[in-house]
């Protein structure tokens, strides 16, 4: 039966941990992601694609650190729409690309995105949201005092520049998205969350410096143009309690009930599954289907065949 599907791919998807972060290797890893993402498509789901952008954003911020004697840097929000854009650019090339090797002539597109978030959001007080690359602990907090960053560790992988990550109110835009995967369009949006903005007492809206979790925009989006299956794809085939113990386990079929004991056990760390869970959870919640699986099994997992698998 054909879906309505929102793909969540991680930014690892983009750029894997400690690999260059040339355009050769980032359009190389998308391609593969496109690939199985048109499989899919061929599969007779109606697709909209989101991704993160923790280490491209972080990285144009490294360059706008780095060369700022000599162009004037650019505030996080800008930046965020600069990495939207380039990894849009890419996926969107790649799918293009994919279909057409399996004969499907579908329309793909890419859309700069704006998310809307709250101005007395907590997280403001609070960074949590890793961006870019990783580093020691002792070039982490060289690096903090340098640049005046706040960095933390991150999973247990190294250490890196944390920044503002607030709650998504809205998608704008969401109702065209809508319209153009009713149309059987392939629409890419929301990457990196959305570009971060304020609505002022006037009704204009205002950019923030801010990185929004793309896990919480993406359920923003699945939810505001009523998919059927949200599904977050990531590094791991399974979400697994216990994680990195002798007694690990991986969860396959879970219940609402399950998987929020497991929340309130602290298992899913903040920076990590924590918030892929959250998202899952409160799609789950709404009647829908949500998935966390591995890229390479996501076909198989959309027939409950692999990943974690979290319905009502």
């Amino acid at each position: 039966m054909s879906e309505k599907v929102v793909i969540a791919l991680g930014g690892n998807a983009i750029l894997q941990p400690k690999q260059e972060a040339t355009y050769e290797n980032q359009l190389e890893n998308v391609r593969k992601s496109s690939e199985v993402i048109a499989r899919i498509v061929k599969n007779g789901h109606s697709v909209i694609v989101t991704h993160g952008n923790g280490p491209q954003v972080g990285n144009i911020l490294r360059q706008n650190e780095e060369a700022k004697e000599v162009v004037p840097p650019l505030p996080l929000d800008v930046c965020s729409a600069e990495s939207q854009g380039f990894i849009g650019y890419m996926m969107d090339q790649t799918l293009k690309n994919e279909l057409s090797k399996l004969d499907l002539d579908h329309p793909v597109v890419s859309l700069l995105t704006q998310t809307e978030v709250a101005m007395d959001d907590p997280a403001f007080e609070d960074p949590t949201k890793p961006i870019g690359v990783f580093f020691s602990e002792e070039e982490a907090k060289k690096l903090a005092e340098e640049n005046n960053w706040v960095v933390k560790e991150d999973s247990g992988r190294g250490w890196r520049r944390v920044v503002a990550s607030p709650m998504p109110k809205s998608i704008l835009g969401a109702d065209i998205v809508k319209k153009l995967t009713d149309e059987q369009g392939i629409v890419i949006a929301a990457g990196g969350g959305g570009i971060p903005v304020v609505k002022n007492t006037d009704g204009t809206i205002t950019g923030i410096e801010a990185v929004i979790d793309k896990d919480r925009s993406a359920f923003k989006l699945a939810e505001e143009v009523k998919a059927d299956v949200f599904m977050v794809l990531t590094d791991v085939q399974n979400v697994y309690v216990n994680y990195g113990k002798p007694d690990q386990k991986a969860l396959t079929h879970v219940s609402l009930d399950e998987a929020w004991q497991y929340v309130n056990e602290g298992q899913f760390s903040a920076g990590s599954m924590g918030p892929k869970m959250e998202a899952a959870i409160k799609f789950a919640e709404q009647g829908g289907r949500a998935i966390i699986c591995s890229l390479d099994q996501a076909d198989l997992a959309l027939e409950g065949q692999a990943g974690t698998q979290i319905t009502r």
